[in-house]
């Protein structure tokens, strides 16, 4: 008989779960380590959907800044109330992602080319990152108390 349990699943993963979840050593730190882990997940899959977007708006893109790259692990060091702010900040740009990216390539299958409307989608993306982006910044150099 194998003892794996059967409860085992991803009830509390980035939400604050506490011991007896059912996950398996589910501390409050391995909770957060894993909240900024898929964070980190989360931040680089909408580069990569930035980079589709960027590329139907004709706009060349470079080797993402050090800032940009290490910005999951800048979170953490901020934590408190700006992880949690971030964390929802990248979840609404990614439903806006998702549902402006599935509009272009629709609009490009039917024949239709795009361009503004992805340039104007890479903006927001750009706008919206940027503010993220000085969250991380700002819980550097200043203490929440």
């Amino acid at each position: 008989m194998e003892a794996t349990p059967t409860n085992v699943g991803t009830a509390g993963v980035g939400t604050g779960g506490s011991p007896g979840n059912g996950l398996p050593f589910a501390d409050q730190p391995q909770l957060a380590l894993d909240s900024i882990d898929t964070l980190g997940v989360k931040w680089a899959t909408l580069h990569e959907a930035a980079g589709a977007i960027a590329a139907m708006a004709g706009i060349a893109t470079d080797t993402l800044p050090v800032e940009v790259q290490a910005f999951p692990a800048a979170l953490r060091d901020a934590g408190g109330w700006r992880l949690r702010l971030v964390e929802q900040g990248i979840e609404d740009l990614a439903a806006l992602m998702q549902a402006g990216l599935s509009a272009l390539l629709s609009a490009h299958a039917h024949g239709t080319r795009p361009h503004a409307a992805a340039q104007a989608l890479w903006e927001e993306f750009i706008l919206a990152r940027d503010v993220m982006l000085g969250l991380a910044a700002k819980g550097e150099s200043q203490d929440d108390g």
